[in-house]
């Protein structure tokens, strides 16, 4: 079983404080501001005291959950899942938890054990059933960021520098992999490199990587980078008064949050305020897994 981290619970300032997107907006970063707006205003928020796991769920826990279960994911039973192509998101064939990079994705480049990485390609319903075999559940939004950052605001879990000390990294984010990168078209460059050698398979990194510099104030693991993780919260505005993206404000009530950033992300999509939603239907892709808690 998984190591859980005892969270006490609490009450802090959930979201972006107000001086965020300045921050955002001085500092460089390629993406919209609109993107951002959602994380806006911020509110008080409380947590009763509940358990988190120290890193997302592995490739070997899930395995062992959908041999013992014959659990079928959604991706398995659509026959594909959603990559990253060379150009843009593509549905590739053969694409699941057990292959992420598709039919012949494996040997495209070089062959890796996952078994120790975060699982990828899990829909919010594949989270809840792991979950629910594990005597655990999804967390809410609000105890994801809790656990992330505590009752004191921090841009990232261990704080508010990107790279503490010269040379060193605290997460998995496409600047690991590429170094500084200033724009989408450097980005693209980056990951057209990757593609080219060993096609779209994820470029994750075994749990627990970067502890302790990487972990937040309670000990948990890789919630910066590495893999986009479901929640249980649906998703909603913080306030009617924020200026988000107008497709965002589609999916309200409809989507479920999304907390983390990935491995193919800036290190702006990584902060422990910054939200995504998905669409918990069955939708899923080679950057998206999610860790489990359980009330104390």
């Amino acid at each position: 079983m998984a190591k859980m981290i005892y969270v006490p619970g609490g009450t802090f300032l959930q979201g972006a404080p107000p001086w965020m997107g300045d921050w955002l907006e001085d500092q460089g970063q390629p993406l919209p501001g609109e993107w951002f707006a959602d994380e806006t205003p911020q509110f008080r928020a409380s947590v009763q005291p509940y358990w988190m796991d120290r890193h997302p769920v592995t490739v070997g826990e899930f395995r062992q959950f959908a041999h013992g279960t014959d659990y079928v994911t959604d991706a398995e039973r659509a026959g594909y899942g959603m990559v990253y192509g060379d150009q843009y998101w593509e549905e590739r064939e053969g694409s699941c938890w057990k292959r992420p990079g598709g039919h012949g994705g494996e040997v495209r480049g070089e062959i890796r054990d996952y078994e120790n990485h975060p699982v990828v390609h899990i829909s919010w319903n594949d989270a809840n059933s792991y979950a629910r075999w594990s005597g655990k559940r999804l967390p809410t939004e609000t105890e994801w960021e809790f656990a992330a950052r505590g009752a004191h605001f921090k841009v990232w879990p261990w704080g508010d520098q990107w790279q503490p000390s010269e040379g060193t990294h605290e997460a998995n984010t496409a600047e690991l992999h590429a170094g500084p990168l200033g724009s989408l078209d450097a980005w693209r460059e980056w990951w057209h490199s990757v593609h080219r050698r060993s096609g779209p398979l994820p470029q994750t990194t075994p749990v627990g990587s970067f502890s302790p510099g990487g972990d937040s104030v309670f000990g948990c693991s890789d919630m910066a980078g590495n893999v986009y993780e479901w929640t249980a919260t649906l998703s909603h505005l913080y306030g009617e008064v924020a200026a988000c993206d107008p497709v965002v404000r589609k999916v309200m009530g409809f989507y479920r949050v999304i907390r983390g950033g990935s491995w193919m992300n800036f290190r702006y999509q990584v902060r422990c305020s910054e939200r995504m939603h998905g669409d918990p239907g069955g939708w899923s892709n080679f950057a998206l897994g999610f860790r489990c808690a359980r009330d104390a």
